[in-house]
C-alpha cells in the first residue's frame, strides 16, 4: 500500500470554497480509479510545532504504485491539483508531498 501524503501551505487569501471543491473532486475519484482506496483531508493542528507552515493536507491510500500512477495521470486529478496549486504560497512550491510504502 502507498500512502500519498500531501501538505498545503495556503495563501492568506486562499479561496477556501475552491479548496473544498478541489478536495471533493479528488475524493470523487476514490473507487473510480482502480486501487484508489481512500482520501482523508483535514486541518493541520501541528501539536508538536514541527509544521507551522502547512495549514492542511490529505492522505490518499493506493493499493500499489500503478494505482498512484493512474491517479497522477487522471484529468480530474490534474484539474483539482491545479486549483490546489493556485491556493498555495509559491504555487507548487507550497505543496509538500511524501509517498510512504506501507505494509
Amino acid at each position: 500500500m502507498i500512502k500519498h501524503c500531501v501538505f498545503l501551505n495556503l495563501r492568506a487569501d486562499a479561496d477556501l470554497g475552491a479548496l473544498g471543491r478541489a478536495i471533493a473532486e479528488l475524493k470523487a475519484l476514490v473507487g473510480l480509479i482502480p486501487g484508489f482506496l481512500a482520501l482523508d483531508y483535514g486541518p493541520n493542528e501541528d501539536y508538536e510545532s514541527k509544521s507551522p507552515d502547512y495549514d492542511s493536507g490529505f492522505v490518499a491510500s493506493f493499493s500499489d504504485r500503478q494505482a498512484l500512477a493512474n491517479y497522477d495521470a487522471n484529468p480530474q486529478h490534474k484539474a483539482a491539483g491545479a486549483v490546489l496549486v493556485a491556493q498555495c504560497n509559491g504555487g507548487a512550491n507550497g505543496i509538500f508531498v511524501v509517498d510512504l510504502v506501507c505494509d
